[in-house]
């Protein structure tokens, strides 16, 4: 039977983007209300005053990062650091593991970000003029980021969603679509073994398709069961339009962004407004589609980039199989939070989204979600723990307005040639996975 708030759901669209944190997206989305959203609900958000101790040990205030801040989209300016140690860093101010259930302070950001710059340079990675190591507790304001803002405002934001392990993104991407990263907590596995939420679905005869922005989707060579399925399980994001046009889109679609650097994955340092023009694009195909009563858009991030955030991430987290973890990391910890949006008629605007119950939502919130929705079994312990978010589809009758109506996303600036030259991370993993046999 499908979970409370799910059974009027036919089709569920996830478009995930690429290593920005909640609050350097979305951390100022309220702010100006108190933090309080229209419908009542506190949000969890910035007010303006936090900070992290900068490399001569003097606090770095997080400030606004605004239509005028000079290169807006492209802050913070340098890639930070993103895979485990890192993230420990940013988190606890030390690479190292940190002792059992220690609540990280959330202050080694602007350190491990002096780091990552002096890393970019000597690796001959593009670094907008003038970075500097505050740079890391820019955030953007609603009206810098004018079409995920309207998305948040309009539908339901999830301030305490966490990507699903502390680390980078092929390992988070694997729990989404798998529910384990199979022990694995760098991008050097780039293949996985396990089933995937795609395979389950086609064992139970469910429609589903994955979507790359304008190249065979990335997501296609991870599993075994997505490798070797039919090739109509798979299209760019001109047949995703179409498709939703049409009112053809299967149970489940699953989105990507074009990976190069001058694409729109949002990664940092690339052109964060056109990732805004593809939210907008993903937006109109799904609003303006025939199946539109009866779709559930989800927008998310794989995980958090060395962006900042203020929240600590909770332990508590479901190991899910027995992998024995990289690091000797147990997979007991949840990774920072991320932004998401939930879109549908059926959440009124206004809602601030979270779990209701000691499990937090996190990646595995999507697979729990398809699960309960079309009476599949879990793929691992982890998502067999996590939360659906059926609990946000509230409303008994779709509702007819269009908050975005009339939001258009930002002009994009041109993107330095040096960054459009550039290949980017993911776009090398998607080159040697087409190389494996």
């Amino acid at each position: 039977m499908a979970a409370q708030g799910l059974g009027s759901v036919e089709h569920i669209v996830v478009l995930m983007l690429e290593n920005r944190s909640f609050d350097h997206m979305l951390g100022f989305l309220y702010t100006e209300s108190g933090n309080v959203s229209p419908q009542g609900h506190s949000f969890d958000g910035l007010d303006g005053t936090e900070s992290c101790p900068g490399s001569d040990g003097k606090p770095v205030t997080v400030y606004r990062l605004t239509p005028s801040t000079p290169d807006v989209y492209f802050m913070p300016g340098a890639d930070p650091g993103e895979g485990y140690q890192a993230t420990n860093d940013q988190l606890f101010g030390n690479p190292a593991a940190p002792a059992s259930g220690a609540v990280a302070p959330m202050t080694g950001f602007v350190t491990s970000y002096a780091k990552a710059i002096k890393d970019n340079l000597a690796k001959g990675w593009h670094v907008v003029p003038g970075t500097a190591e505050s740079m890391i507790m820019g955030c953007y304001t609603p009206d810098t980021l004018p079409v995920l803002s309207a998305m948040a405002k309009g539908f339901a934001v999830c301030d305490a969603w966490f990507c699903s392990a502390p680390t980078m993104t092929m390992p988070n991407r694997a729990f989404t679509c798998a529910g384990t990263s199979q022990g694995n907590l760098d991008d050097k596995t780039k293949r996985f073994t396990v089933p995937s939420i795609f395979g389950q679905l086609t064992n139970h005869g469910i429609p589903w398709k994955i979507y790359g922005e304008t190249a065979s989707p990335l997501t296609k060579l991870d599993f075994d069961d997505t490798r070797h399925a039919p090739a109509s399980n798979f299209g760019y994001f001109k047949d995703f339009q179409a498709d939703a046009k049409a009112g053809r889109l299967p149970a489940y679609s699953f989105l990507e962004p074009a990976w190069s650097a001058a694409g729109n994955s949002q990664h940092p340092n690339y052109n964060v407004a056109l990732g805004e023009q593809l939210l907008l694009d993903t937006y109109r195909a799904v609003r303006d589609g025939l199946a539109w009563d009866s779709t559930l858009l989800v927008i998310t991030y794989d995980e958090h980039g060395g962006c900042y955030d203020h929240v600590a991430p909770p332990w508590g987290a479901t190991p899910p199989d027995n992998s024995p973890g990289e690091f000797g990391f147990d997979f007991t910890r949840f990774g920072p939070r991320v932004p998401t949006v939930l879109i549908s008629p059926l959440i009124p605007p206004g809602t601030v989204f979270r779990s209701e119950g000691p499990v937090p939502l996190d990646h595995t919130s999507i697979l729990a979600t398809v699960e309960h929705r079309w009476g599949l079994p879990p793929l691992t312990h982890r998502d067999a723990a996590a939360p659906d978010v059926g609990a946000a589809l509230t409303l008994s009758a779709p509702r007819t307005d269009d908050p975005l109506e009339g939001v258009q996303a930002p002009p994009p600036p041109m993107t330095p040639r040096i960054i459009a030259t550039q290949p980017s991370h993911l776009q090398q993993l998607h080159d040697e996975l087409l190389a494996l046999p």
